[in-house]
């Protein structure tokens, strides 16, 4: 379980009950600037372990993982082929 990194977001609650995340940021880290989302699915963690919804999330150049497992939110690196 040592890829799932727990973050603080700051998120877009809608009237018809979609939550769309904006940014994130780790108890040490700046805040990261979300600057698409690309997808989102119900999904496992499968490096990390945990289940909710997936948003596949484009932060500059790179591609990650943004988890909201029911109260938490936590990142994980995308694999790259």
């Amino acid at each position: 379980m040592q890829n799932k990194q727990f973050v603080k977001v700051r998120a877009d609650f809608m009237p018809d009950g979609r939550v769309i995340p904006l940014k994130f940021r780790t108890e040490e880290g700046p805040a990261m600037l979300i600057d698409r989302i690309v997808d989102i699915r119900p999904a496992p963690a499968l490096k990390s372990g945990g289940q909710g919804m997936r948003y596949t999330c484009r932060v500059g150049e790179h591609l990650l993982y943004l988890f909201h497992d029911r109260s938490c939110w936590f990142v994980e690196p995308m694999e790259v082929d």
